[in-house]
């Protein structure tokens, strides 16, 4: 799993429903219009700390931002070692 992606996924969605645009998010939260469009598009790679700065401006908890989505649920998973 690619947690950049996920993150990307995870950020667009909640973003779109909170209402923002990535420019309108962008003069909300500090963070420029590129940055938001780098992590949406997994190029970013944030810090714990954005990680929370995101969240806070979302009005969300950061865990949302790292929850596994749907895309990663329909992935094969590894099988439980036997004991």
């Amino acid at each position: 799993m690619d947690m950049r992606k996920l993150v990307g996924r995870n950020f667009s969605r909640l973003r779109k429903q909170k209402g923002f645009t990535q420019e309108k998010f962008a003069e909300a939260s500090g963070f420029t219009q590129q940055y938001i469009s780098g992590l949406e598009n997994g190029r970013r790679n944030p810090t714990v700390v954005t990680l929370f700065e995101l969240a806070s401006a979302l009005g969300v908890s950061h865990v949302a931002l790292v929850l596994p989505d749907e895309e990663f649920s329909t992935l094969p998973r590894a099988p439980k070692p036997s004991s």
